[in-house]
């Protein structure tokens, strides 16, 4: 027999999941998991969704307040939403976005046309970065990553640490940060394999 289950999640500790889980058992939820977690938290942090999802079996209905509750980005959200309709599962949010349920045969149209967008999206997004590289590679510009020690103060690391003096020394010395001060002096004496 099918069921209807429900995921509540907040963000914040000042935030409580009370509402929306008293919300999900008005809906016809059987069962509720809530937890309080970042938005930006990926699955493997996300215990109870985990349970949930594992819980759900085909025909099964998934309730949310909104749909944003199932993931950090409009991206995953949307593969969620694609790898619940494969799998028969149903979902129905309580603010009225979707309800795969309700939509019938048209449930896989419109979740496949979330999916096209996303894929466009995220297509869009690397098409934009590419350039971004692009454009700083021609003009000069920083192409990230970590910037590279002035020779100059590279040696004066080597001179300080052949003198004896100790990281922290050459550290409050030099301004350089411990893990710099550590690395300069690992790469010379690491030799360059020919």
């Amino acid at each position: 027999m099918s069921q209807s289950i429900g995921y509540a999640r907040c963000s914040t500790t000042h935030q409580d999941t009370n509402a929306q889980v008293t919300e999900l058992r008005s809906a016809g939820c059987q069962e509720v998991f809530a937890e309080k977690v970042s938005s930006r938290a990926p699955l493997e942090k996300r215990p109870q969704l985990r349970r949930c999802l594992e819980t759900l079996l085909e025909g099964d209905e998934l309730v949310v307040s909104k749909l944003d509750r199932l993931g950090r980005s409009q991206v995953e959200v949307i593969n969620r939403l694609s790898d619940l309709q494969t799998k028969g599962i149903y979902v129905r949010t309580l603010d009225g976005l979707i309800n795969t349920k309700g939509l019938g045969k048209l449930a896989p149209l419109v979740i496949g046309l979330l999916t096209g967008l996303a894929e466009v999206e995220r297509s869009l997004i690397q098409e934009r970065s590419r350039e971004s590289v692009e454009h700083r590679r021609r003009t000069g510009g920083n192409l990230g990553g970590r910037p590279k020690t002035a020779e100059k103060k590279e040696r004066l690391v080597m001179r300080l640490r052949e003198e004896g003096e100790s990281y922290r020394s050459i550290r409050d010395q030099t301004g350089l940060s411990l893990a710099t001060v550590q690395r300069i002096i690992k790469d010379y004496a690491t030799p360059i394999a020919t």
